[in-house]
């Protein structure tokens, strides 16, 4: 049986999803428009999984003010990207 929950809804303004594979990732970062805050702006970029593309991918996203990242991955493919993310 399904029980209804109490959760409180948020909304993240500064967010990013990642998809992870082998070889690569493919990042997409939604931010507010600064000219119209009721838009959103995307970016989607592919990194490799090597240490320098990384830590740019990081730093990128810092740039933008992300808060959250989501991430899909295969095996444990996600754990480089998590780690360089501390």
């Amino acid at each position: 049986m399904l029980d209804q929950t109490h959760d409180t809804e948020e909304i993240i303004e500064r967010v990013a999803a990642l998809d992870i594979g082998k070889a690569t990732l493919v990042c997409c970062a939604r931010v507010p428009d600064h000219k119209d805050p009721s838009r959103r702006l995307q970016e989607v970029q592919t990194y490799t999984t090597m240490t320098r593309s990384l830590l740019s991918m990081a730093y990128r996203l810092r740039c933008l003010g992300v808060t959250r990242v989501v991430m899909e991955a295969t095996s444990d493919y996600w754990e480089p990207a998590f780690l360089g993310a501390l």
